[in-house]
């Protein structure tokens, strides 16, 4: 893909049935089915909710914003770059972020009309 990617998926040796895929322009990071992290212009992002997003907000990272017109944002912060560089911490980070992914509430079937 690109040497970044390949530098980040040496780091995160520890993460099981780690791919990387191509979509929208970046790079999707899995854990078997478990979509965990993005990569967009070379900054990396994993996913977060109420139990590690502090993590984040304490390093002063910020969330994933995909358009820069719209104030939206994802639930995805920016990897701090100390991270980055000590395999052993990212991938711990990187299990916070399974962790987070697999906590995401899953959309609820549609109720029938009777």
């Amino acid at each position: 893909m690109s040497p970044f990617i390949d530098f980040l998926t040496d780091q995160l040796h520890d993460i099981d049935d780690l791919v990387a895929k191509r979509m929208f322009g970046g790079v999707g990071l899995y854990s078997g089915d478990l979509f965990f992290a993005l990569v967009h212009d070379d900054v990396v992002y994993f996913k977060v909710d109420d139990v590690n997003r502090g993590d984040y907000v304490r390093a002063g990272t910020k969330p994933f914003k995909p358009y820069e017109d719209r104030p939206m944002t994802m639930q995805y912060y920016e990897v701090p770059a100390s991270v980055l560089e000590d395999a052993d911490e990212l991938c711990r980070w990187a299990r916070a972020a399974l962790a987070a992914a697999s906590r995401k509430p899953t959309a609820k079937k549609p109720r029938k009309r009777r």
